[in-house]
């Protein structure tokens, strides 16, 4: 058995395995990585540009477009590389720092919309202590949290991912280093990886799903209960757009995870990367 020094580098089976459909692949992929990037530098130009939108929603607003970027960069990008050269392999390193930045901005994306979805309920429930509540130093404190925790959860994955030793440069059956298909190369034992997938990443889902469900229940009865005429459509039409990313996003994931059977592991994990790198 060679241990994991000696693995140099994995294969990235990418999205199709017919050689026709590549350059097709690469050039849908690379307008929507262009597309994507360039609308969130234009939100975060249009946020940064207007003192109007120095407010705690756009302030939130901006760095989840931020993190949007950083989670396509980490994937999309050595894909398109990938193709464009027909050289689809990923060195050990670049795999686990793949690895790393993907969790990353992926968990962030999952605790941004949950905090996202409290300034909402905030400024819908609580509107005349709204200033108070979301202060610039609660916003400073709520963004700090967000980064330690994810920080935290992607370095964990990717230090016990580092012990694992590898009997072969295997396929990644992914088109980048996500979690389960890596480990599904290991010749070691993994019991503790694949319990801390199941711990940490059912907790980074369902706790923030789960703060989004109670603010939105919360939302929806404060609504309910205004008596002004169009009061409940202007207060909903300022969270309407979160609640769609949110619908997307969650939506998606259990969609995939729900389905048949007789989908394979491997599609399930390619499905449900797709929304999760936020296009």
């Amino acid at each position: 058995m060679e241990n994991q020094s000696r693995i140099s580098e994995f294969f990235l089976r990418g999205i199709s395995e017919f050689p026709g459909q590549q350059q097709l692949l690469f050039g849908i992929f690379l307008c929507m990585y262009l597309i994507t990037v360039a609308g969130n530098v234009l939100i975060i130009l249009a946020i940064g540009s207007d003192p109007h939108l120095h407010t705690p929603m756009y302030f939130f607003l901006a760095n989840l477009s931020f993190v949007d970027m950083g989670l396509i960069s980490s994937t999309v990008t050595k894909m398109l590389v990938n193709v464009q050269t027909k050289h689809h392999t990923i060195s050990y390193t670049g795999c686990l720092t793949q690895m790393y930045f993907f969790l990353m901005f992926g968990d962030l994306d999952s605790f941004f919309l949950a905090v996202m979805a409290y300034d909402r309920y905030v400024a819908i429930c609580h509107p005349l202590h709204y200033s108070a509540i979301m202060s610039p130093r609660v916003c400073i404190l709520l963004l700090a949290l967000c980064w330690v925790l994810t920080n935290v959860v992607a370095l964990t994955h990717t230090l016990l991912m580092a012990q694992l030793s590898f009997c072969v440069a295997g396929e990644i059956a992914h088109f980048f280093c996500d979690l389960t298909p890596v480990l599904k190369l290991s010749c070691s034992d993994a019991h503790v990886n694949e319990w801390t997938v199941i711990a940490l990443g059912g907790t980074v889902l369902i706790v923030p799903f789960v703060c989004i469900a109670i603010s939105y229940i919360r939302i929806v009865s404060a609504i309910l209960r205004v008596r002004a005429p169009g009061g409940g459509n202007k207060a909903f039409s300022t969270c309407s757009s979160h609640l769609c990313v949110v619908c997307v996003f969650y939506g998606t994931l259990f969609s995939v995870y729900l389905c048949s059977p007789s989908v394979s592991s491997e599609e399930k994990d390619i499905a449900a990367a797709l929304p999760c790198t936020r296009w």
